[in-house]
């Protein structure tokens, strides 16, 4: 993190201290709504002192985290909880997979029998924003069915209304996994209702044989290997912000905290 009296740019400091994305503080400086030592500064370019100077936000002051916040991307694998704890006390979590002394929160959480993207962070607002159904975040998957879905069926999925925990669905996109064998399945959803996929596959006759969550908002799973790990980086980072930015109008700042195969295998495994 920053070291004392370190100058930084301001839109920078405010990006560090978890208030926006770096541009989303260059739009918070030009609405005037950035003090430096109680003086408006509109202006790109300004350097401040994260110890020295005072920086506020609508009358709010900003400091820096103590600690830098941890953002890491885990590949679940199958038969393991996105929870932090069992309590049942038998059953592995996401936790026991990666090697933190940090209080971190599972985003996006995956059913015991998925496997894929899983993100953990320190990061409570972030958590936050992230799963809230306002913001519609899209969740990709590389799902293998029993059997082969007629057209016919796929535009039934496709169409949405299914209902899944008491509630109907929306619309989702459903097609071929290009490259895969029979019944590999991509399908993007924009709402995360609890086991979705799978209870709307068994209505149609096509039960789930593997699921494999391969990207939440911005972030890509990429060749990552089951039960591996590794942080974010800062641009990964950057776009998790940007992809909670911009969605509402800014609001005043009140109080602030400073498969396991390859899904294009012809073979897959389950």
């Amino acid at each position: 993190m920053t070291k004392p009296h370190e100058l930084l740019r301001l839109q920078k400091f405010l990006a560090q201290a978890g208030l926006a994305s770096r541009r989303g503080a260059e739009d918070l400086i030009r609405q005037g709504r950035v003090k430096v030592n109680d003086q408006v500064v509109t202006q790109m370019g300004v350097k401040v002192d994260p110890v020295k100077d005072k920086i506020s936000v609508d009358e709010a002051v900003i400091n820096l985290p103590k600690r830098p916040h941890i953002y890491i991307m885990l590949n679940k694998p199958r038969f393991v909880l996105s929870s932090t704890r069992d309590d049942k006390g038998r059953r592995k979590t996401v936790l026991d997979l990666v090697k933190s002394n940090a209080r971190l929160f599972p985003v996006g959480r995956l059913d015991y029998e998925s496997e894929g993207l899983i993100l953990l962070t320190t990061d409570g607002d972030l958590t936050q924003k992230l799963t809230h159904p306002s913001y519609r975040h899209e969740r990709e998957y590389h799902v293998l069915v029993k059997g082969d879905p007629a057209a016919q069926t796929l535009r039934r999925w496709r169409a949405g209304g299914f209902v899944v925990d008491g509630k109907p669905v929306g619309p989702m996109q459903v097609e071929r996994l290009t490259n895969a064998g029979p019944g590999w399945l991509r399908i993007v959803l924009r709402e995360g209702r609890k086991r979705q996929i799978r209870a709307v596959a068994e209505a149609l006759g096509h039960p789930v044989v593997n699921l494999i969550r391969v990207r939440f908002g911005p972030l890509k799973l990429g060749k990552l290997k089951p039960g591996a790990w590794r942080h974010l980086t800062p641009r990964e980072v950057d776009m998790l912000r940007r992809s909670i930015g911009g969605k509402k109008p800014p609001k005043p700042v009140r109080s602030l905290r400073s498969q396991r195969h390859p899904p294009h295998s012809k073979k897959a495994r389950g």
